[in-house]
């Protein structure tokens, strides 16, 4: 372990975590009206609605595979697939996700930067945030051909325990990106700065759709129309 990997693998994690969740809850609490995802669909719909299902799709795939796949302890899914079939199966399927999510991001960024309306009304954050999703993804199908040369999951487990030692706060987890190339290094700073970035972009909008989730437990609610207060034959057309 040198100096660089410390520092980017060991402590740049828990900056982009801290960043994340404080500044998350800062601008919800004293910039609520920013909170969106400020839409263009009322400039230009057409290649929207193809970017931006594909994108969604593909990054929504890819954002709970990850987490469940990096951060669920192997014991807990040693007996019903091995290391190499699981990871064979998040290429197949991370790959398909990856080329939506890739095909939408690029559908989205040449729409934002080739219709001057829209690049007009467009934040500088915005298209850097295009950007960096673009380049992510591609970097993300990138560690594929490399990945199929490490089929007995050894690569993969290795990640996977420097994802979980950083999130329980133990030691020891720089050392094990040893091995590991500098594509799936480069796609990992990414996916932290992604982290590191969300707090100041359109993606707090995020945690609105998780916190929609909320409705499916909600009470019911009792909605009484105000015509029912009315005197009776007050809503019938008049005849002049």
């Amino acid at each position: 372990m040198n100096s660089l990997d410390f520092a980017l693998f060991g402590v740049y994690p828990y900056i982009c975590l801290t960043v994340f969740l404080v500044g998350s809850l800062i601008r919800f609490d004293r910039d609520q009206y920013s909170w969106k995802s400020d839409s263009s669909q009322l400039l230009r719909a057409g290649s929207l609605r193809w970017g931006s299902n594909l994108f969604h799709v593909g990054v929504l795939f890819l954002f709970f595979g990850h987490t469940f796949g990096m951060l669920t302890p192997h014991f807990m899914y040693e007996h019903f697939i091995s290391a190499g079939n699981k990871q064979l199966l998040a290429i197949i399927s991370g790959g398909i996700a990856g080329v939506l999510g890739f095909a939408g991001v690029s559908i989205l960024l040449h729409r934002r930067l080739s219709d001057e309306r829209i690049r007009i009304n467009s934040k500088a954050s915005d298209i850097m945030l295009l950007v960096l999703l673009w380049i992510q993804l591609a970097l993300g199908l990138a560690t594929i051909p490399f990945s199929a040369q490490h089929l007995d999951g050894g690569m993969m487990m290795n990640l996977a325990g420097w994802a979980q030692r950083i999130v329980t706060f133990q030691p020891g987890a720089v050392e094990l990106l040893a091995q590991a190339g500098w594509v799936f290094k480069l796609h990992m700073f990414l996916g932290m700065t992604v982290f590191l970035v969300f707090p100041f972009t359109r993606l707090v909008h995020v945690w609105s759709g998780f916190g929609t989730v909320a409705y499916l437990f909600r009470p019911y609610q009792m909605v009484r129309s105000r015509r029912l207060s009315l005197p009776p034959g007050h809503n019938q057309p008049q005849q002049h």
